[in-house]
């Protein structure tokens, strides 16, 4: 397992090294780029070139991407071109505001699509399974912003129940009730979206485990249905379900860039769409490497965990998986 261990963190960092390459070239390849930023009425050439020259963007792209490596190392993700504000101090707060939006939308998803799935997996064509078919079919075909405003319109500006956008009212920032309400129309459209491939993964994958010949060895044996589903099937079902969990997690990093927008959320995914049409390098560097090492770190617990739930997962000496 340490053997193990050790290899998949060298490997991470051999990736996390290849991520830096790519996402520093692809930016700096993409048209535009700072000098357009700093662009100012009354700024001379003269001024513009010595506040370049400062900045080091006249030096070879390699000597800038070790430059930003280094301080990428040490914790400095660098400053914005048009404001030369901290990079730390824009994103870190997005970080927090997206991981209370996703993480509830996602935890909420667990809840219902696991056991919903498993459900219908031992009563196929049931009214549960085909609803559950419907509202799959719905979260698939529905463009998340379009049911965002469906609802806003409905609930905001109709009834008038519910927030219509951004994360706290006026005067009431910080207070967990007024949070709450303010999360109930984003989570929605984002649990819908999560719903119509969790409760289908789930159901799929529990299927498969259920037509093994070891489950109709238990059955055949007498044990019990309950013992047979959830001792035997359900660990056995887990593993696909852990593997799309680890791939989805950049959305919970990243956040969803469409929801955020539609409902004003302050999150890195709106984040990322503004320093985007702004040309903020230095932000959208940083947002991507957040992302690459969640995912990497996601991926390499995902893989600590099938040995966790299914018994027959061996971790080999050479970090191998064997059944």
């Amino acid at each position: 397992m340490t053997e193990f261990i050790i290899r998949r963190l060298l490997q991470s960092i051999l990736v996390l090294f290849l991520i830096t390459i790519v996402t520093f070239g692809l930016i700096h390849a993409a048209p535009g780029g700072p000098f357009q930023i700093m662009l100012a009425p009354g700024l001379s050439p003269e001024a513009l070139k010595t506040q370049a020259e400062n900045m080091g963007l006249y030096d070879p792209i390699v000597v800038q991407y070790f430059r930003w490596l280094g301080d990428l190392l040490q914790g400095d993700l660098g400053h914005t071109f048009k404001n030369n504000i901290p990079v730390g101090d824009i994103i870190w707060p997005t970080v927090s505001n997206t991981v209370v939006l996703m993480g509830s939308a996602w935890l909420l998803t667990m809840l219902i699509a696991i056991p919903w799935g498993i459900y219908n997996s031992t009563r196929e064509y049931s009214l549960s399974d085909q609803t559950a078919s419907f509202v799959s079919y719905i979260g698939f075909a529905m463009p998340t912003f379009w049911f965002g405003i469906i609802l806003q319109q409905i609930f905001s500006l109709k009834l008038d129940w519910l927030p219509l956008a951004d994360m706290y009212s006026m005067d009431k920032e910080g207070q967990i009730g007024d949070l709450l309400m303010h999360l109930i129309l984003p989570v929605s459209v984002l649990t819908l979206g999560f719903l119509a491939a969790y409760v289908k993964y789930s159901r799929s994958s529990m299927l498969e485990v259920l037509h093994q010949d070891y489950i109709r060895t238990a059955r055949a044996k007498g044990v019990r249905e309950g013992k047979v589903i959830y001792k035997h099937a359900l660990r056995n079902a887990l593993i696909p379900i852990i593997t799309i969990i680890a791939l989805d997690l950049p959305l919970l990093v990243g956040g969803a860039a469409l929801t955020e927008n539609v409902f004003n959320w302050p999150g890195m995914g709106r984040l990322y769409v503004e320093m985007a049409i702004a040309r903020e390098y230095s932000v959208l560097m940083a947002i991507t490497m957040i992302t690459a090492v969640i995912v990497i770190v996601g991926n390499l617990a995902a893989d600590l965990l099938y040995a966790v739930v299914d018994p027959r997962v061996q971790l080999g000496k050479k970090g191998g998986r064997a059944a």
